[in-house]
């Protein structure tokens, strides 16, 4: 390099090799391509999601090591990450559908999925059957000759139902349907739908993958490789591919998921538990409670309930904005999965898109507030969240 001129020596800087050692941590690849001596064998990395690296939206090392540490929780063959957790959704509902074919969803669900399934619907003609989460006879019976998929959530958003996942994904297996699941709010931690039978489990790494909230992103994990392959070739023609930094600060937050969960998993229990017993709470949607419909199949599937849940104030829609005007520890603020406690109010924010009657099918009234329970002292949190339903309720 020394017989170059400064100009060209400034781009090409050398990059040192480490031998004898390797790094503590992942590092972060942060390039957009990398350099080949043989073009036969840049040409073959540009076919196969397991080859040799070769450009950053087919893939780039510190994305494939969260890709194998994600398959590796979830127990699966292989894993694409994503730049959202949207980017997941759409990337599996995109490469797997095309106009004509159907699908059943099951009848609760995020509301950002449910509007991407209303927008397949009216845009190309994707039929769509919505079900219950926990009635397979149902699901046989809404399966078509032209059905592709089952979209099902293990613990659904926000009204926390808890999906029969071993039923579900066995009827659409008998059918021959492939079944997909979003484990955001379980986690690797409380639930693996591919030892229930799901081809395919979705996350948004956004929540508690990553669990600081300063990380957009998604992963979705195949129980089959070659379905992998075929999901692959089609996720670096749509681009919703990860940044090497967002999926580092993402290794970095998977690393403490055991122990966030646990603490999620108890600080919910103590709040659900007690605002359940408070007069001005007219109901709890949370599958530790015993009087939730999803307790009894939960008890059986999971080893915890999660950190998310709502609940329904006397006197409605202003008593949710009051309650949640006055919250001081907890922050009015969208998302989940951090280690913070945020509340929101799902009619007018994550699920906005949806009609009213849509809203009553998922079993969202005008008043329901949603929290996402963090890791701080259970006591700080009922002391805000007691002086916030008082408030309310004044």
């Amino acid at each position: 390099m020394s017989e170059l001129s400064p100009q060209t020596r400034a781009v090409h800087v050398p990059q040192p090799k480490v031998e004898g050692s390797r790094p503590t941590t992942m590092p972060i690849y942060q390039t957009s391509g990398f350099v080949f001596d043989d073009p036969a064998v840049m040409a073959d990395a540009m076919t196969r999601p397991d080859g040799p690296f070769v450009y950053a939206r087919y893939s780039n090392p510190t994305v494939r090591a969260l890709e194998l540490a994600v398959a590796g929780l979830e127990g699966g063959a292989a894993a694409l990450a994503t730049a959202s957790g949207m980017g997941a959704v759409n990337t599996v509902l995109l490469g797997l559908l095309k106009p004509g074919d159907h699908l059943v969803a099951q009848q609760s669900l995020y509301g950002g999925t449910a509007a991407m399934i209303n927008d397949l619907a009216a845009r190309f003609g994707v039929g769509v059957t919505h079900v219950p989460e926990n009635d397979p006879e149902t699901l046989r019976a809404a399966v078509r000759p032209e059905t592709r998929l089952v979209y099902l959530e293990t613990i659904s958003n926000p009204m926390a139902r808890i999906c029969d996942l071993p039923a579900m994904c066995a009827a659409a297996r008998e059918l021959g349907v492939l079944s997909v699941v979003d484990n955001t709010f379980a986690t690797p931690m409380l639930c693996r739908p591919i030892e229930h039978g799901a081809d395919v489990v979705i996350h948004s790494a956004t929540k508690y993958l990553s669990g600081h909230s300063d990380v957009v992103g998604g992963m979705v994990v195949f129980a089959d490789a070659a379905l992998h392959a075929k999901v692959w070739h089609f996720a670096i023609e749509l681009g919703a591919s990860p940044d090497p930094f967002a999926a580092w600060l993402t290794l970095r937050g998977l690393q403490t998921l055991p122990l966030r969960m646990e603490r999620h998993c108890s600080n919910a229990h103590l709040l659900a538990s007690r605002l359940d017993e408070h007069p001005a709470v007219t109901a709890v949607h949370w599958p530790g409670l015993p009087s939730h419909p999803s307790y009894e199949l939960g008890a059986k599937l999971l080893p915890g309930f999660g950190g998310v849940f709502t609940f329904d104030l006397a006197g409605g829609r202003a008593a949710g904005e009051r309650f949640m005007s006055a919250v001081r520890l907890a922050l009015l603020a969208p998302s989940l999965g951090g280690v913070e406690t945020l509340v929101m109010h799902p009619a007018t924010t994550s699920h906005r898109a949806l009609s009213a009657e849509e809203l009553a099918r998922h079993g969202i009234g005008e008043g329901t507030v949603r929290i996402a329970v963090g890791v701080e002292h259970p006591e700080d949190l009922w002391a805000d969240l007691e002086q916030a339903v008082a408030a309310a309720v004044a």
